[in-house]
């Protein structure tokens, strides 16, 4: 409650009530509105209609440094319009000339299930029609056996937005490089084992290359030689080794090790 009395001194007569009045109406209105001035960063991620789905904002907590559409500098020996799929440092570039490349971030498939070797773009795809494979549906049935008849394309579709579908000598591999309305799953490793970007990156991409596009998934060792080593945090990202949030992971494992083994000790 506010006194007046201790301020009446330094009032003029009537002032009073409008004070009163100013006070209630400041009290009572809407906030004010904060304005933030948009991250050019995030430029890449608002949210855009295409081919009459509304795909929404990429959340900017998931569209980390790690995982945004950049362009960087390119010291590898692809030549220009290659694209280079890293799985361990979860970053899928396309060779530009002059030493240049864009990198975009990626999802990638769980232990056991990726894409190895070379490929041909040899198919491509808006708004792509999905079916899980024979295996997939094998493997996982009580995931997959509800869609074996198939899906159409829209923002439901595991496929996303575009589709880039991956041949060697001629035959589909299966695997393909396409969009998600997941999108927090970028920069992790939880697909069945293709290569997904954020829709407004697979987009992109899809614009970029054309048919005949060659594709190289690098090994764990040209991806040490290129990238450096990463450490995977409890949240699923990654992190460059020896990085102040990488040597904190570890010492958090460190201690959940011990506090383990001394239950363990106290048990026995």
């Amino acid at each position: 409650m506010i006194l007046f009395s201790s301020f009446a001194p330094l009032l003029r007569p009537g002032a009073v009530l409008p004070l009163i009045l100013a006070l209630a109406l400041s009290a009572c209105g809407a906030p004010q509105e904060v304005t933030r001035a948009p991250d050019p960063a995030l430029a890449h991620y608002a949210a855009v209609e295409d081919d009459g789905f509304l795909i929404p904002e990429v959340v900017p907590g998931y569209a980390t440094p790690h995982n945004r559409r950049m362009d960087v500098a390119w010291t590898g020996e692809e030549p220009a319009g290659t694209i280079v799929v890293d799985p361990w440092a979860r970053w899928l570039y396309l060779v530009e000339p002059e030493g240049r490349a864009i990198r975009y971030g990626i999802a990638v498939g769980r232990e056991g299930k990726g894409f190895r070797g070379n490929a041909v773009i040899s198919r491509k795809e808006e708004w792509p029609f999905w079916q899980p494979t024979a295996n997939m549906i094998r493997t996982e049935p009580e995931v997959y056996a509800q869609f074996a008849a198939g899906m159409e394309g829209g923002l439901e579709n595991p496929l996303g937005a575009r589709a880039l579908y991956l041949y060697r000598h001629g035959k589909d591999t299966k695997y393909r490089i396409h969009g998600t309305s997941n999108a927090s799953t970028i920069g992790r490793k939880t697909s069945a084992g293709c290569i997904r970007l954020f829709n407004q990156d697979a987009i992109d991409l899809f614009d970029r290359v054309p048919l005949g596009t060659r594709v190289l998934v690098r090994s764990p060792e040209q991806s040490l030689a290129a990238e450096g080593a990463f450490v995977e945090l409890e949240n699923g990202y990654l992190v460059p080794a020896g990085s102040p949030e990488a040597l904190a992971f570890e010492e958090r494992q460190a201690k959940a090790a011990e506090a383990e083994a001394e239950v363990f000790t106290q048990i026995n």
